[in-house]
């Protein structure tokens, strides 16, 4: 496959997977293209959370939905409380922040020379 059919491919991804997210009270979500800059991945998915509940509830949201979508989820990773989630889907890496852990970490500003993907309104509805 083309990394431009590949790239295509990860873009209709982080454009569910915002929309799932946002279903379920994701605050704020953004996209980072971090392709240039990282061997990671192609695109970084941050959004905020009112509470560790809802935290987990989005996690648990978007693993159904990618296990009905045939999306593989590599990895999650989270802290005890969980403040923050960390999900792996090998070119797409969500994570999934309480708003007070989500300004301490600041990943934003740590990959601040990545491009960052405008959401379409629609999937943008909680802020």
């Amino acid at each position: 496959m083309s990394n431009s059919k590949k790239k295509a491919g990860s873009k209709d991804k982080i454009f569910k997977i915002v929309d799932w997210a946002v279903s379920k009270g994701a605050i704020n979500p953004i996209i980072l293209d971090v392709s240039a800059s990282s061997g990671l991945c192609d695109y970084f998915i941050i959004c905020s959370a009112d509470n560790s509940r809802q935290v987990e509830a989005i996690c648990d949201e978007i693993k159904d939905k990618c296990k009905k979508e045939k999306i593989r989820v590599a990895h999650i990773e989270k802290d005890d409380a969980p403040q923050w989630i960390l999900m792996d889907m090998v070119d797409v890496i969500f994570h999934i922040f309480i708003e007070e852990a989500r300004d301490l970490y600041n990943l934003e500003c740590l990959w601040s020379d990545a491009k960052k993907i405008k959401i379409p309104p629609a999937k943008k509805v909680k802020e």
